[in-house]
């Protein structure tokens, strides 16, 4: 007997659950800050708690640079502004919903 998925009641197997939260979550900003000795930080906010570690991990490795997530947002090891969104969305985030500030 496959797994269930408590959300839907579809098995595992074809749960479309994570791709339904998703598309419903709010915007994502994604900007720039100062850290030590001057040393610039991404700063991506308002991913889905369940989603944070995994799109940490994805977006590590797109972008080829250290960080963490914290307090709900991700920190991201340099200026990683401009290529952050492409990476978003290839991780599966709609466009629309991401805010380059």
């Amino acid at each position: 007997m496959p797994d269930i998925c408590p959300k839907c009641g579809l098995p595992k197997d074809i749960c479309v659950c994570s791709v339904l939260d998703r598309e419903t979550e709010s915007k994502i900003k994604v900007y720039t800050k100062k850290a030590k000795f001057n040393k610039l930080m991404t700063i991506v906010e308002g991913v889905n708690p369940d989603e944070l570690d995994r799109t940490t991990k994805s977006l590590k490795q797109k972008l080829a640079c250290g960080g963490t997530s914290k307090d709900g947002s991700i920190e991201l090891q340099g200026n990683h502004k401009n290529n952050a969104k492409k990476a978003l969305v290839e991780i599966g985030y709609k466009e629309d919903i991401i805010d380059v500030l």
